[in-house]
């Protein structure tokens, strides 16, 4: 017979793991001194534990574990099977939240490389039919990544491009009216907070600055 510390040791499970197990009728002691109340496991348990350590480790509920475990083999390897896909679809999801953060991170290093130079270029380029998320503000252009900092906040796993900033004035302004802008995938309907909507720009400038914003002409987002 192993005491209960003994019995720690051998399967890994902690006391108060053991002692959980017990109230829970998952993993119960082969006997329990009436006197000490001291809790006694013998060698046949020890298969028990370590099966009861995988599915935890699967993250199967105690309650279906113990449903298991009265089961037969069949049931168990149907469990399993069901739990591999939900573990497979979480890891596709996982995935592609990392994807989201990996382009959103992406914008915001280019944006401070951006902001960091002392002079600029402007480019002027023609892009395809967009779906975007947009905050417009009035604000100094260095304010820009609170408005990418809301989308991406909104629509993170939704983000499918780098940031894009509309510029409203004709000539450089300290307070500046600008729409912060990322491109995202359809699916999500976006909160009152922020537009959605078809950015379509045959001919507008997409301007990399390097130092203060240049003027440019205002895009015009259309539905």
């Amino acid at each position: 017979m192993f005491t209960i510390g003994e019995f720690s040791k051998v399967t890994g499970l902690t006391v108060k793991t053991l002692r959980f197990y017990h109230g829970e009728e998952l993993l119960e002691p082969t006997c329990v001194d009436e006197q000490s109340g001291y809790r006694y496991y013998d060698a046949s348990k020890i298969e028990a534990a370590r099966v009861i350590s995988f599915l935890r480790s699967l993250e199967f509920p105690v309650a279906e574990i113990r449903d298991l475990l009265r089961g037969n083999e069949a049931e168990l390897t149907d469990a399993l099977e069901r739990q591999r896909k939900v573990i497979e679809e979480r890891m596709k999801k996982l995935r592609q939240v990392a994807q989201s953060l990996d382009q959103f991170l992406a914008s915001e290093k280019e944006l401070k490389m951006l902001t960091a130079q002392k002079s600029f270029v402007c480019e002027e380029k023609t892009v395809e039919p967009m779906l975007i998320a947009a905050v417009r503000m009035k604000a100094p252009y260095a304010d820009c990544g609170q408005g990418f900092a809301k989308i991406g906040k909104q629509f993170w796993n939704q983000i499918c491009g780098p940031a894009l900033l509309l510029c409203y004035d004709q000539e450089y302004q300290e307070i500046a009216d600008f729409e912060a802008c990322m491109p995202i995938k359809k699916g999500k309907k976006p909160s009152q907070a922020l537009t959605s909507a078809s950015f379509r720009a045959a001919s507008a400038s997409r301007c990399s600055t390097k130092g203060p914003t240049p003027s440019s002409p205002a895009p015009t987002p259309t539905s």
